[in-house]
């Protein structure tokens, strides 16, 4: 009878240690989580219905930043270049990635090589590539322009120096830069597809397309759903390749939201409506990441 409530105390005091233990582990990633992250996504929050300069205490203004952003044509500006890359940006670096995927899954010699080679732009400085693409697209001596007017161009594009065209020349380097990180994740995607699908597609007749069509896209779609999610966020995020490749221009003509942000929180103080048009880009990302949940979740069970 006295040995039943020691070893309960024994088991009692083995789930405390084993428990301070586990919050050993944790607590140091929770404190570094909470000052990093949670209180200053908070504090944005509060500030985002101020007037606040760093300087001073903040000055609640209720809903004035709401009001300044729908009467902000730069805002309006901002918004719209941002919607124009991600639509553009989105579906190209999909099927870019994807085509990738699709040439180096087979086993063919060097594939480690031109697998690595197509990766290594998402690993590169973000102002070494800007630069050289800068060069690329230079009007006058750029060799992109140079192969255009030996084609036969006579006026090639202006490219960054232009307003039609920066924005076609920064989507075109942000999907040449991200596709070989999709690539990778696409391939992991193809690993998981069983052969026997395509062995048996060939048996009933079906040709390359047909087997794509059939086996391969079905069984890449948790992957093309996590990839379509991970590209919508980055695109509203867009921020360093635009800054060192445009710097929001010519003009307005590359400004995007997260620069915005940054020339009001940064470069004009005004923390306060900085704050309220970040709280603006996370309610937007937010929304469309729950209607892609919804659209996946109704295609998965039809």
């Amino acid at each position: 009878m006295t040995s039943l409530p020691l070893a309960r105390r024994r088991r009692g005091r083995q789930v405390l240690r084993n428990t301070a233990v586990g919050w050993s582990f944790l607590l140091p990633n929770f404190v570094g989580f909470a000052v990093l992250t949670l209180v200053p996504v908070g504090l944005l929050f509060y500030y985002a219905f101020t007037t606040w300069n760093v300087f001073g205490g903040a000055e609640w203004t209720g809903l004035a930043n709401v009001r300044q952003m729908l009467h902000d044509a730069s805002f309006r500006t901002a918004l719209v270049n941002t919607l124009y890359y991600t639509v553009f940006h989105i579906p190209l670096t999909l099927v870019a990635a994807l085509a990738l995927a699709l040439l180096l899954n087979r086993r063919l010699r060097g594939v480690a090589f031109f697998r690595t080679v197509a990766f290594f732009p998402y690993i590169t400085s973000i102002v070494a590539l800007a630069q050289v693409w800068n060069m690329l697209f230079s009007p006058g001596y750029g060799p992109i322009n140079a192969f255009l007017r030996g084609v036969g161009v006579a006026n090639p594009p202006g490219w960054t120096t232009s307003a039609d065209w920066s924005m076609p020349a920064v989507i075109v380097v942000g999907t040449w830069r991200e596709m070989g990180y999709y690539m990778l994740l696409f391939l992991a995607g193809l690993q998981t597809i069983p052969a026997q699908l395509y062995e048996a597609a060939k048996v009933d007749g079906a040709n390359a397309w047909q087997r794509f069509r059939a086996v391969t896209l079905p069984g890449l779609r948790p992957t093309t759903f996590f990839v379509v999610v991970m590209l919508t966020i980055g695109s509203f995020r867009v921020f360093d390749l635009i800054l060192v490749m445009t710097n929001g221009g010519p003009g307005q003509s590359t400004l995007v939201l997260s620069q915005y942000i940054y020339q009001k929180g940064f470069v004009e103080n005004q923390f306060g409506y900085a704050s309220a048009i970040s709280i603006a880009l996370f309610l937007i990302c937010f929304v469309i990441t729950i209607v892609q949940f919804v659209i996946n979740r109704r295609g998965s069970d039809s």
